[in-house]
């Protein structure tokens, strides 16, 4: 499994000079610490953000892998959103964000 700032990383290559999502977001790695992504900067900053995702390091990868889907994911309890409608306007957007980190 990949560290905290492994993980960060590869989110950095994937959003490059603007994620594109308009909006907040943060991985809430379970214990592993935080990415947040607020326009073209990703950090490890734990700070509010529009739309948080609780998820483990490991299904985040196993996500940028394409390998867990984003529904079987939430519909399974692996991922928890702070916001539905946020994170179902984001959809789209954070699907290719994925596509880029595999």
């Amino acid at each position: 499994m990949a560290t905290l700032a492994e993980i960060t990383d590869r989110m950095k290559a994937a959003v490059g000079a603007d994620s594109g999502l308009g909006k907040t977001l943060k991985f809430n790695l379970k214990g592993d610490g935080v990415i947040l992504i607020d326009g073209g900067t990703v950090s490890n900053e734990d700070k509010p953000a529009d739309l948080t995702i609780t998820i483990s390091a490991a299904d985040l990868e196993a996500m940028g892998a394409g390998k867990l889907d984003a529904m079987t994911a939430v519909m399974s309890g692996k991922m928890q959103l702070s916001d539905m409608g946020v994170a179902m306007g984001l959809q789209g957007k954070m699907t290719a964000l994925f596509a880029k980190m595999a």
